[in-house]
């Protein structure tokens, strides 16, 4: 699964794992905003490879947890998705809006092999000082360049470079950002 070769998602150490993040995001999502000690608990517990604050709001969802690497400061707003059946890499300072999606997994084109439920997958990349507007949907293998930003609700399907502002579908380059 995590070298992009064909799996069965519905190989029994993957369930487990799949359960356990469930278990955990549901914890997660249900708890009260008083209670951030133990909210940052299950969320290192979820995400082991999480920077120094991460800041995530209820409701968010994953496959595994453990495929996402985030730097320092990285803010997820409501609602957020991450596929992570390939590794998420995300940067310190990156702000994603609220709704914002991030694939990892992909299915065959070809019906027969998709018929005996295999999948693929290929990890996504998201650099420093990024801003992901809501709505947008982030594709499986794309690179989003340091300090560029994502327009509302793009859906990001070929790499991004740095230092530009992108959008739409498919998201594409609108303009240097001068920094």
């Amino acid at each position: 699964m995590l070298a992009g070769q064909l799996y069965d998602p519905l190989d029994k150490t993957l369930s487990q794992l799949r359960l356990k993040a469930r278990r955990l995001w549901q914890a997660f999502n249900h708890s009260s905003p008083e209670d951030a000690p133990k909210r940052q608990e299950m969320l290192r517990e979820l995400i082991p490879h999480a920077g120094a604050s991460l800041w995530i709001e209820p409701p968010f969802y994953c496959d595994y947890g453990e495929q996402i690497y985030t730097g320092d400061q990285v803010f997820f707003n409501f609602n957020c998705v991450v596929l992570d059946v390939a590794p998420v890499t995300i940067g310190s300072r990156t702000l994603f809006g609220p709704n914002v999606q991030i694939y990892t997994a992909l299915h065959p084109m070809d019906y027969r092999v998709r018929r005996n439920s295999l999948e693929f997958s290929a990890p996504v990349s998201i650099g420093e000082d990024v801003w992901i507007g809501g709505g947008a949907i982030i594709c499986p293998g794309t690179t989003i360049g340091n300090r560029s930003v994502i327009g509302a609700g793009s859906v990001v399907t070929k790499d991004i470079p740095e230092d530009v502002f992108a959008a739409g579908n498919p998201c594409r380059f609108i303009r240097a950002l001068g920094l």
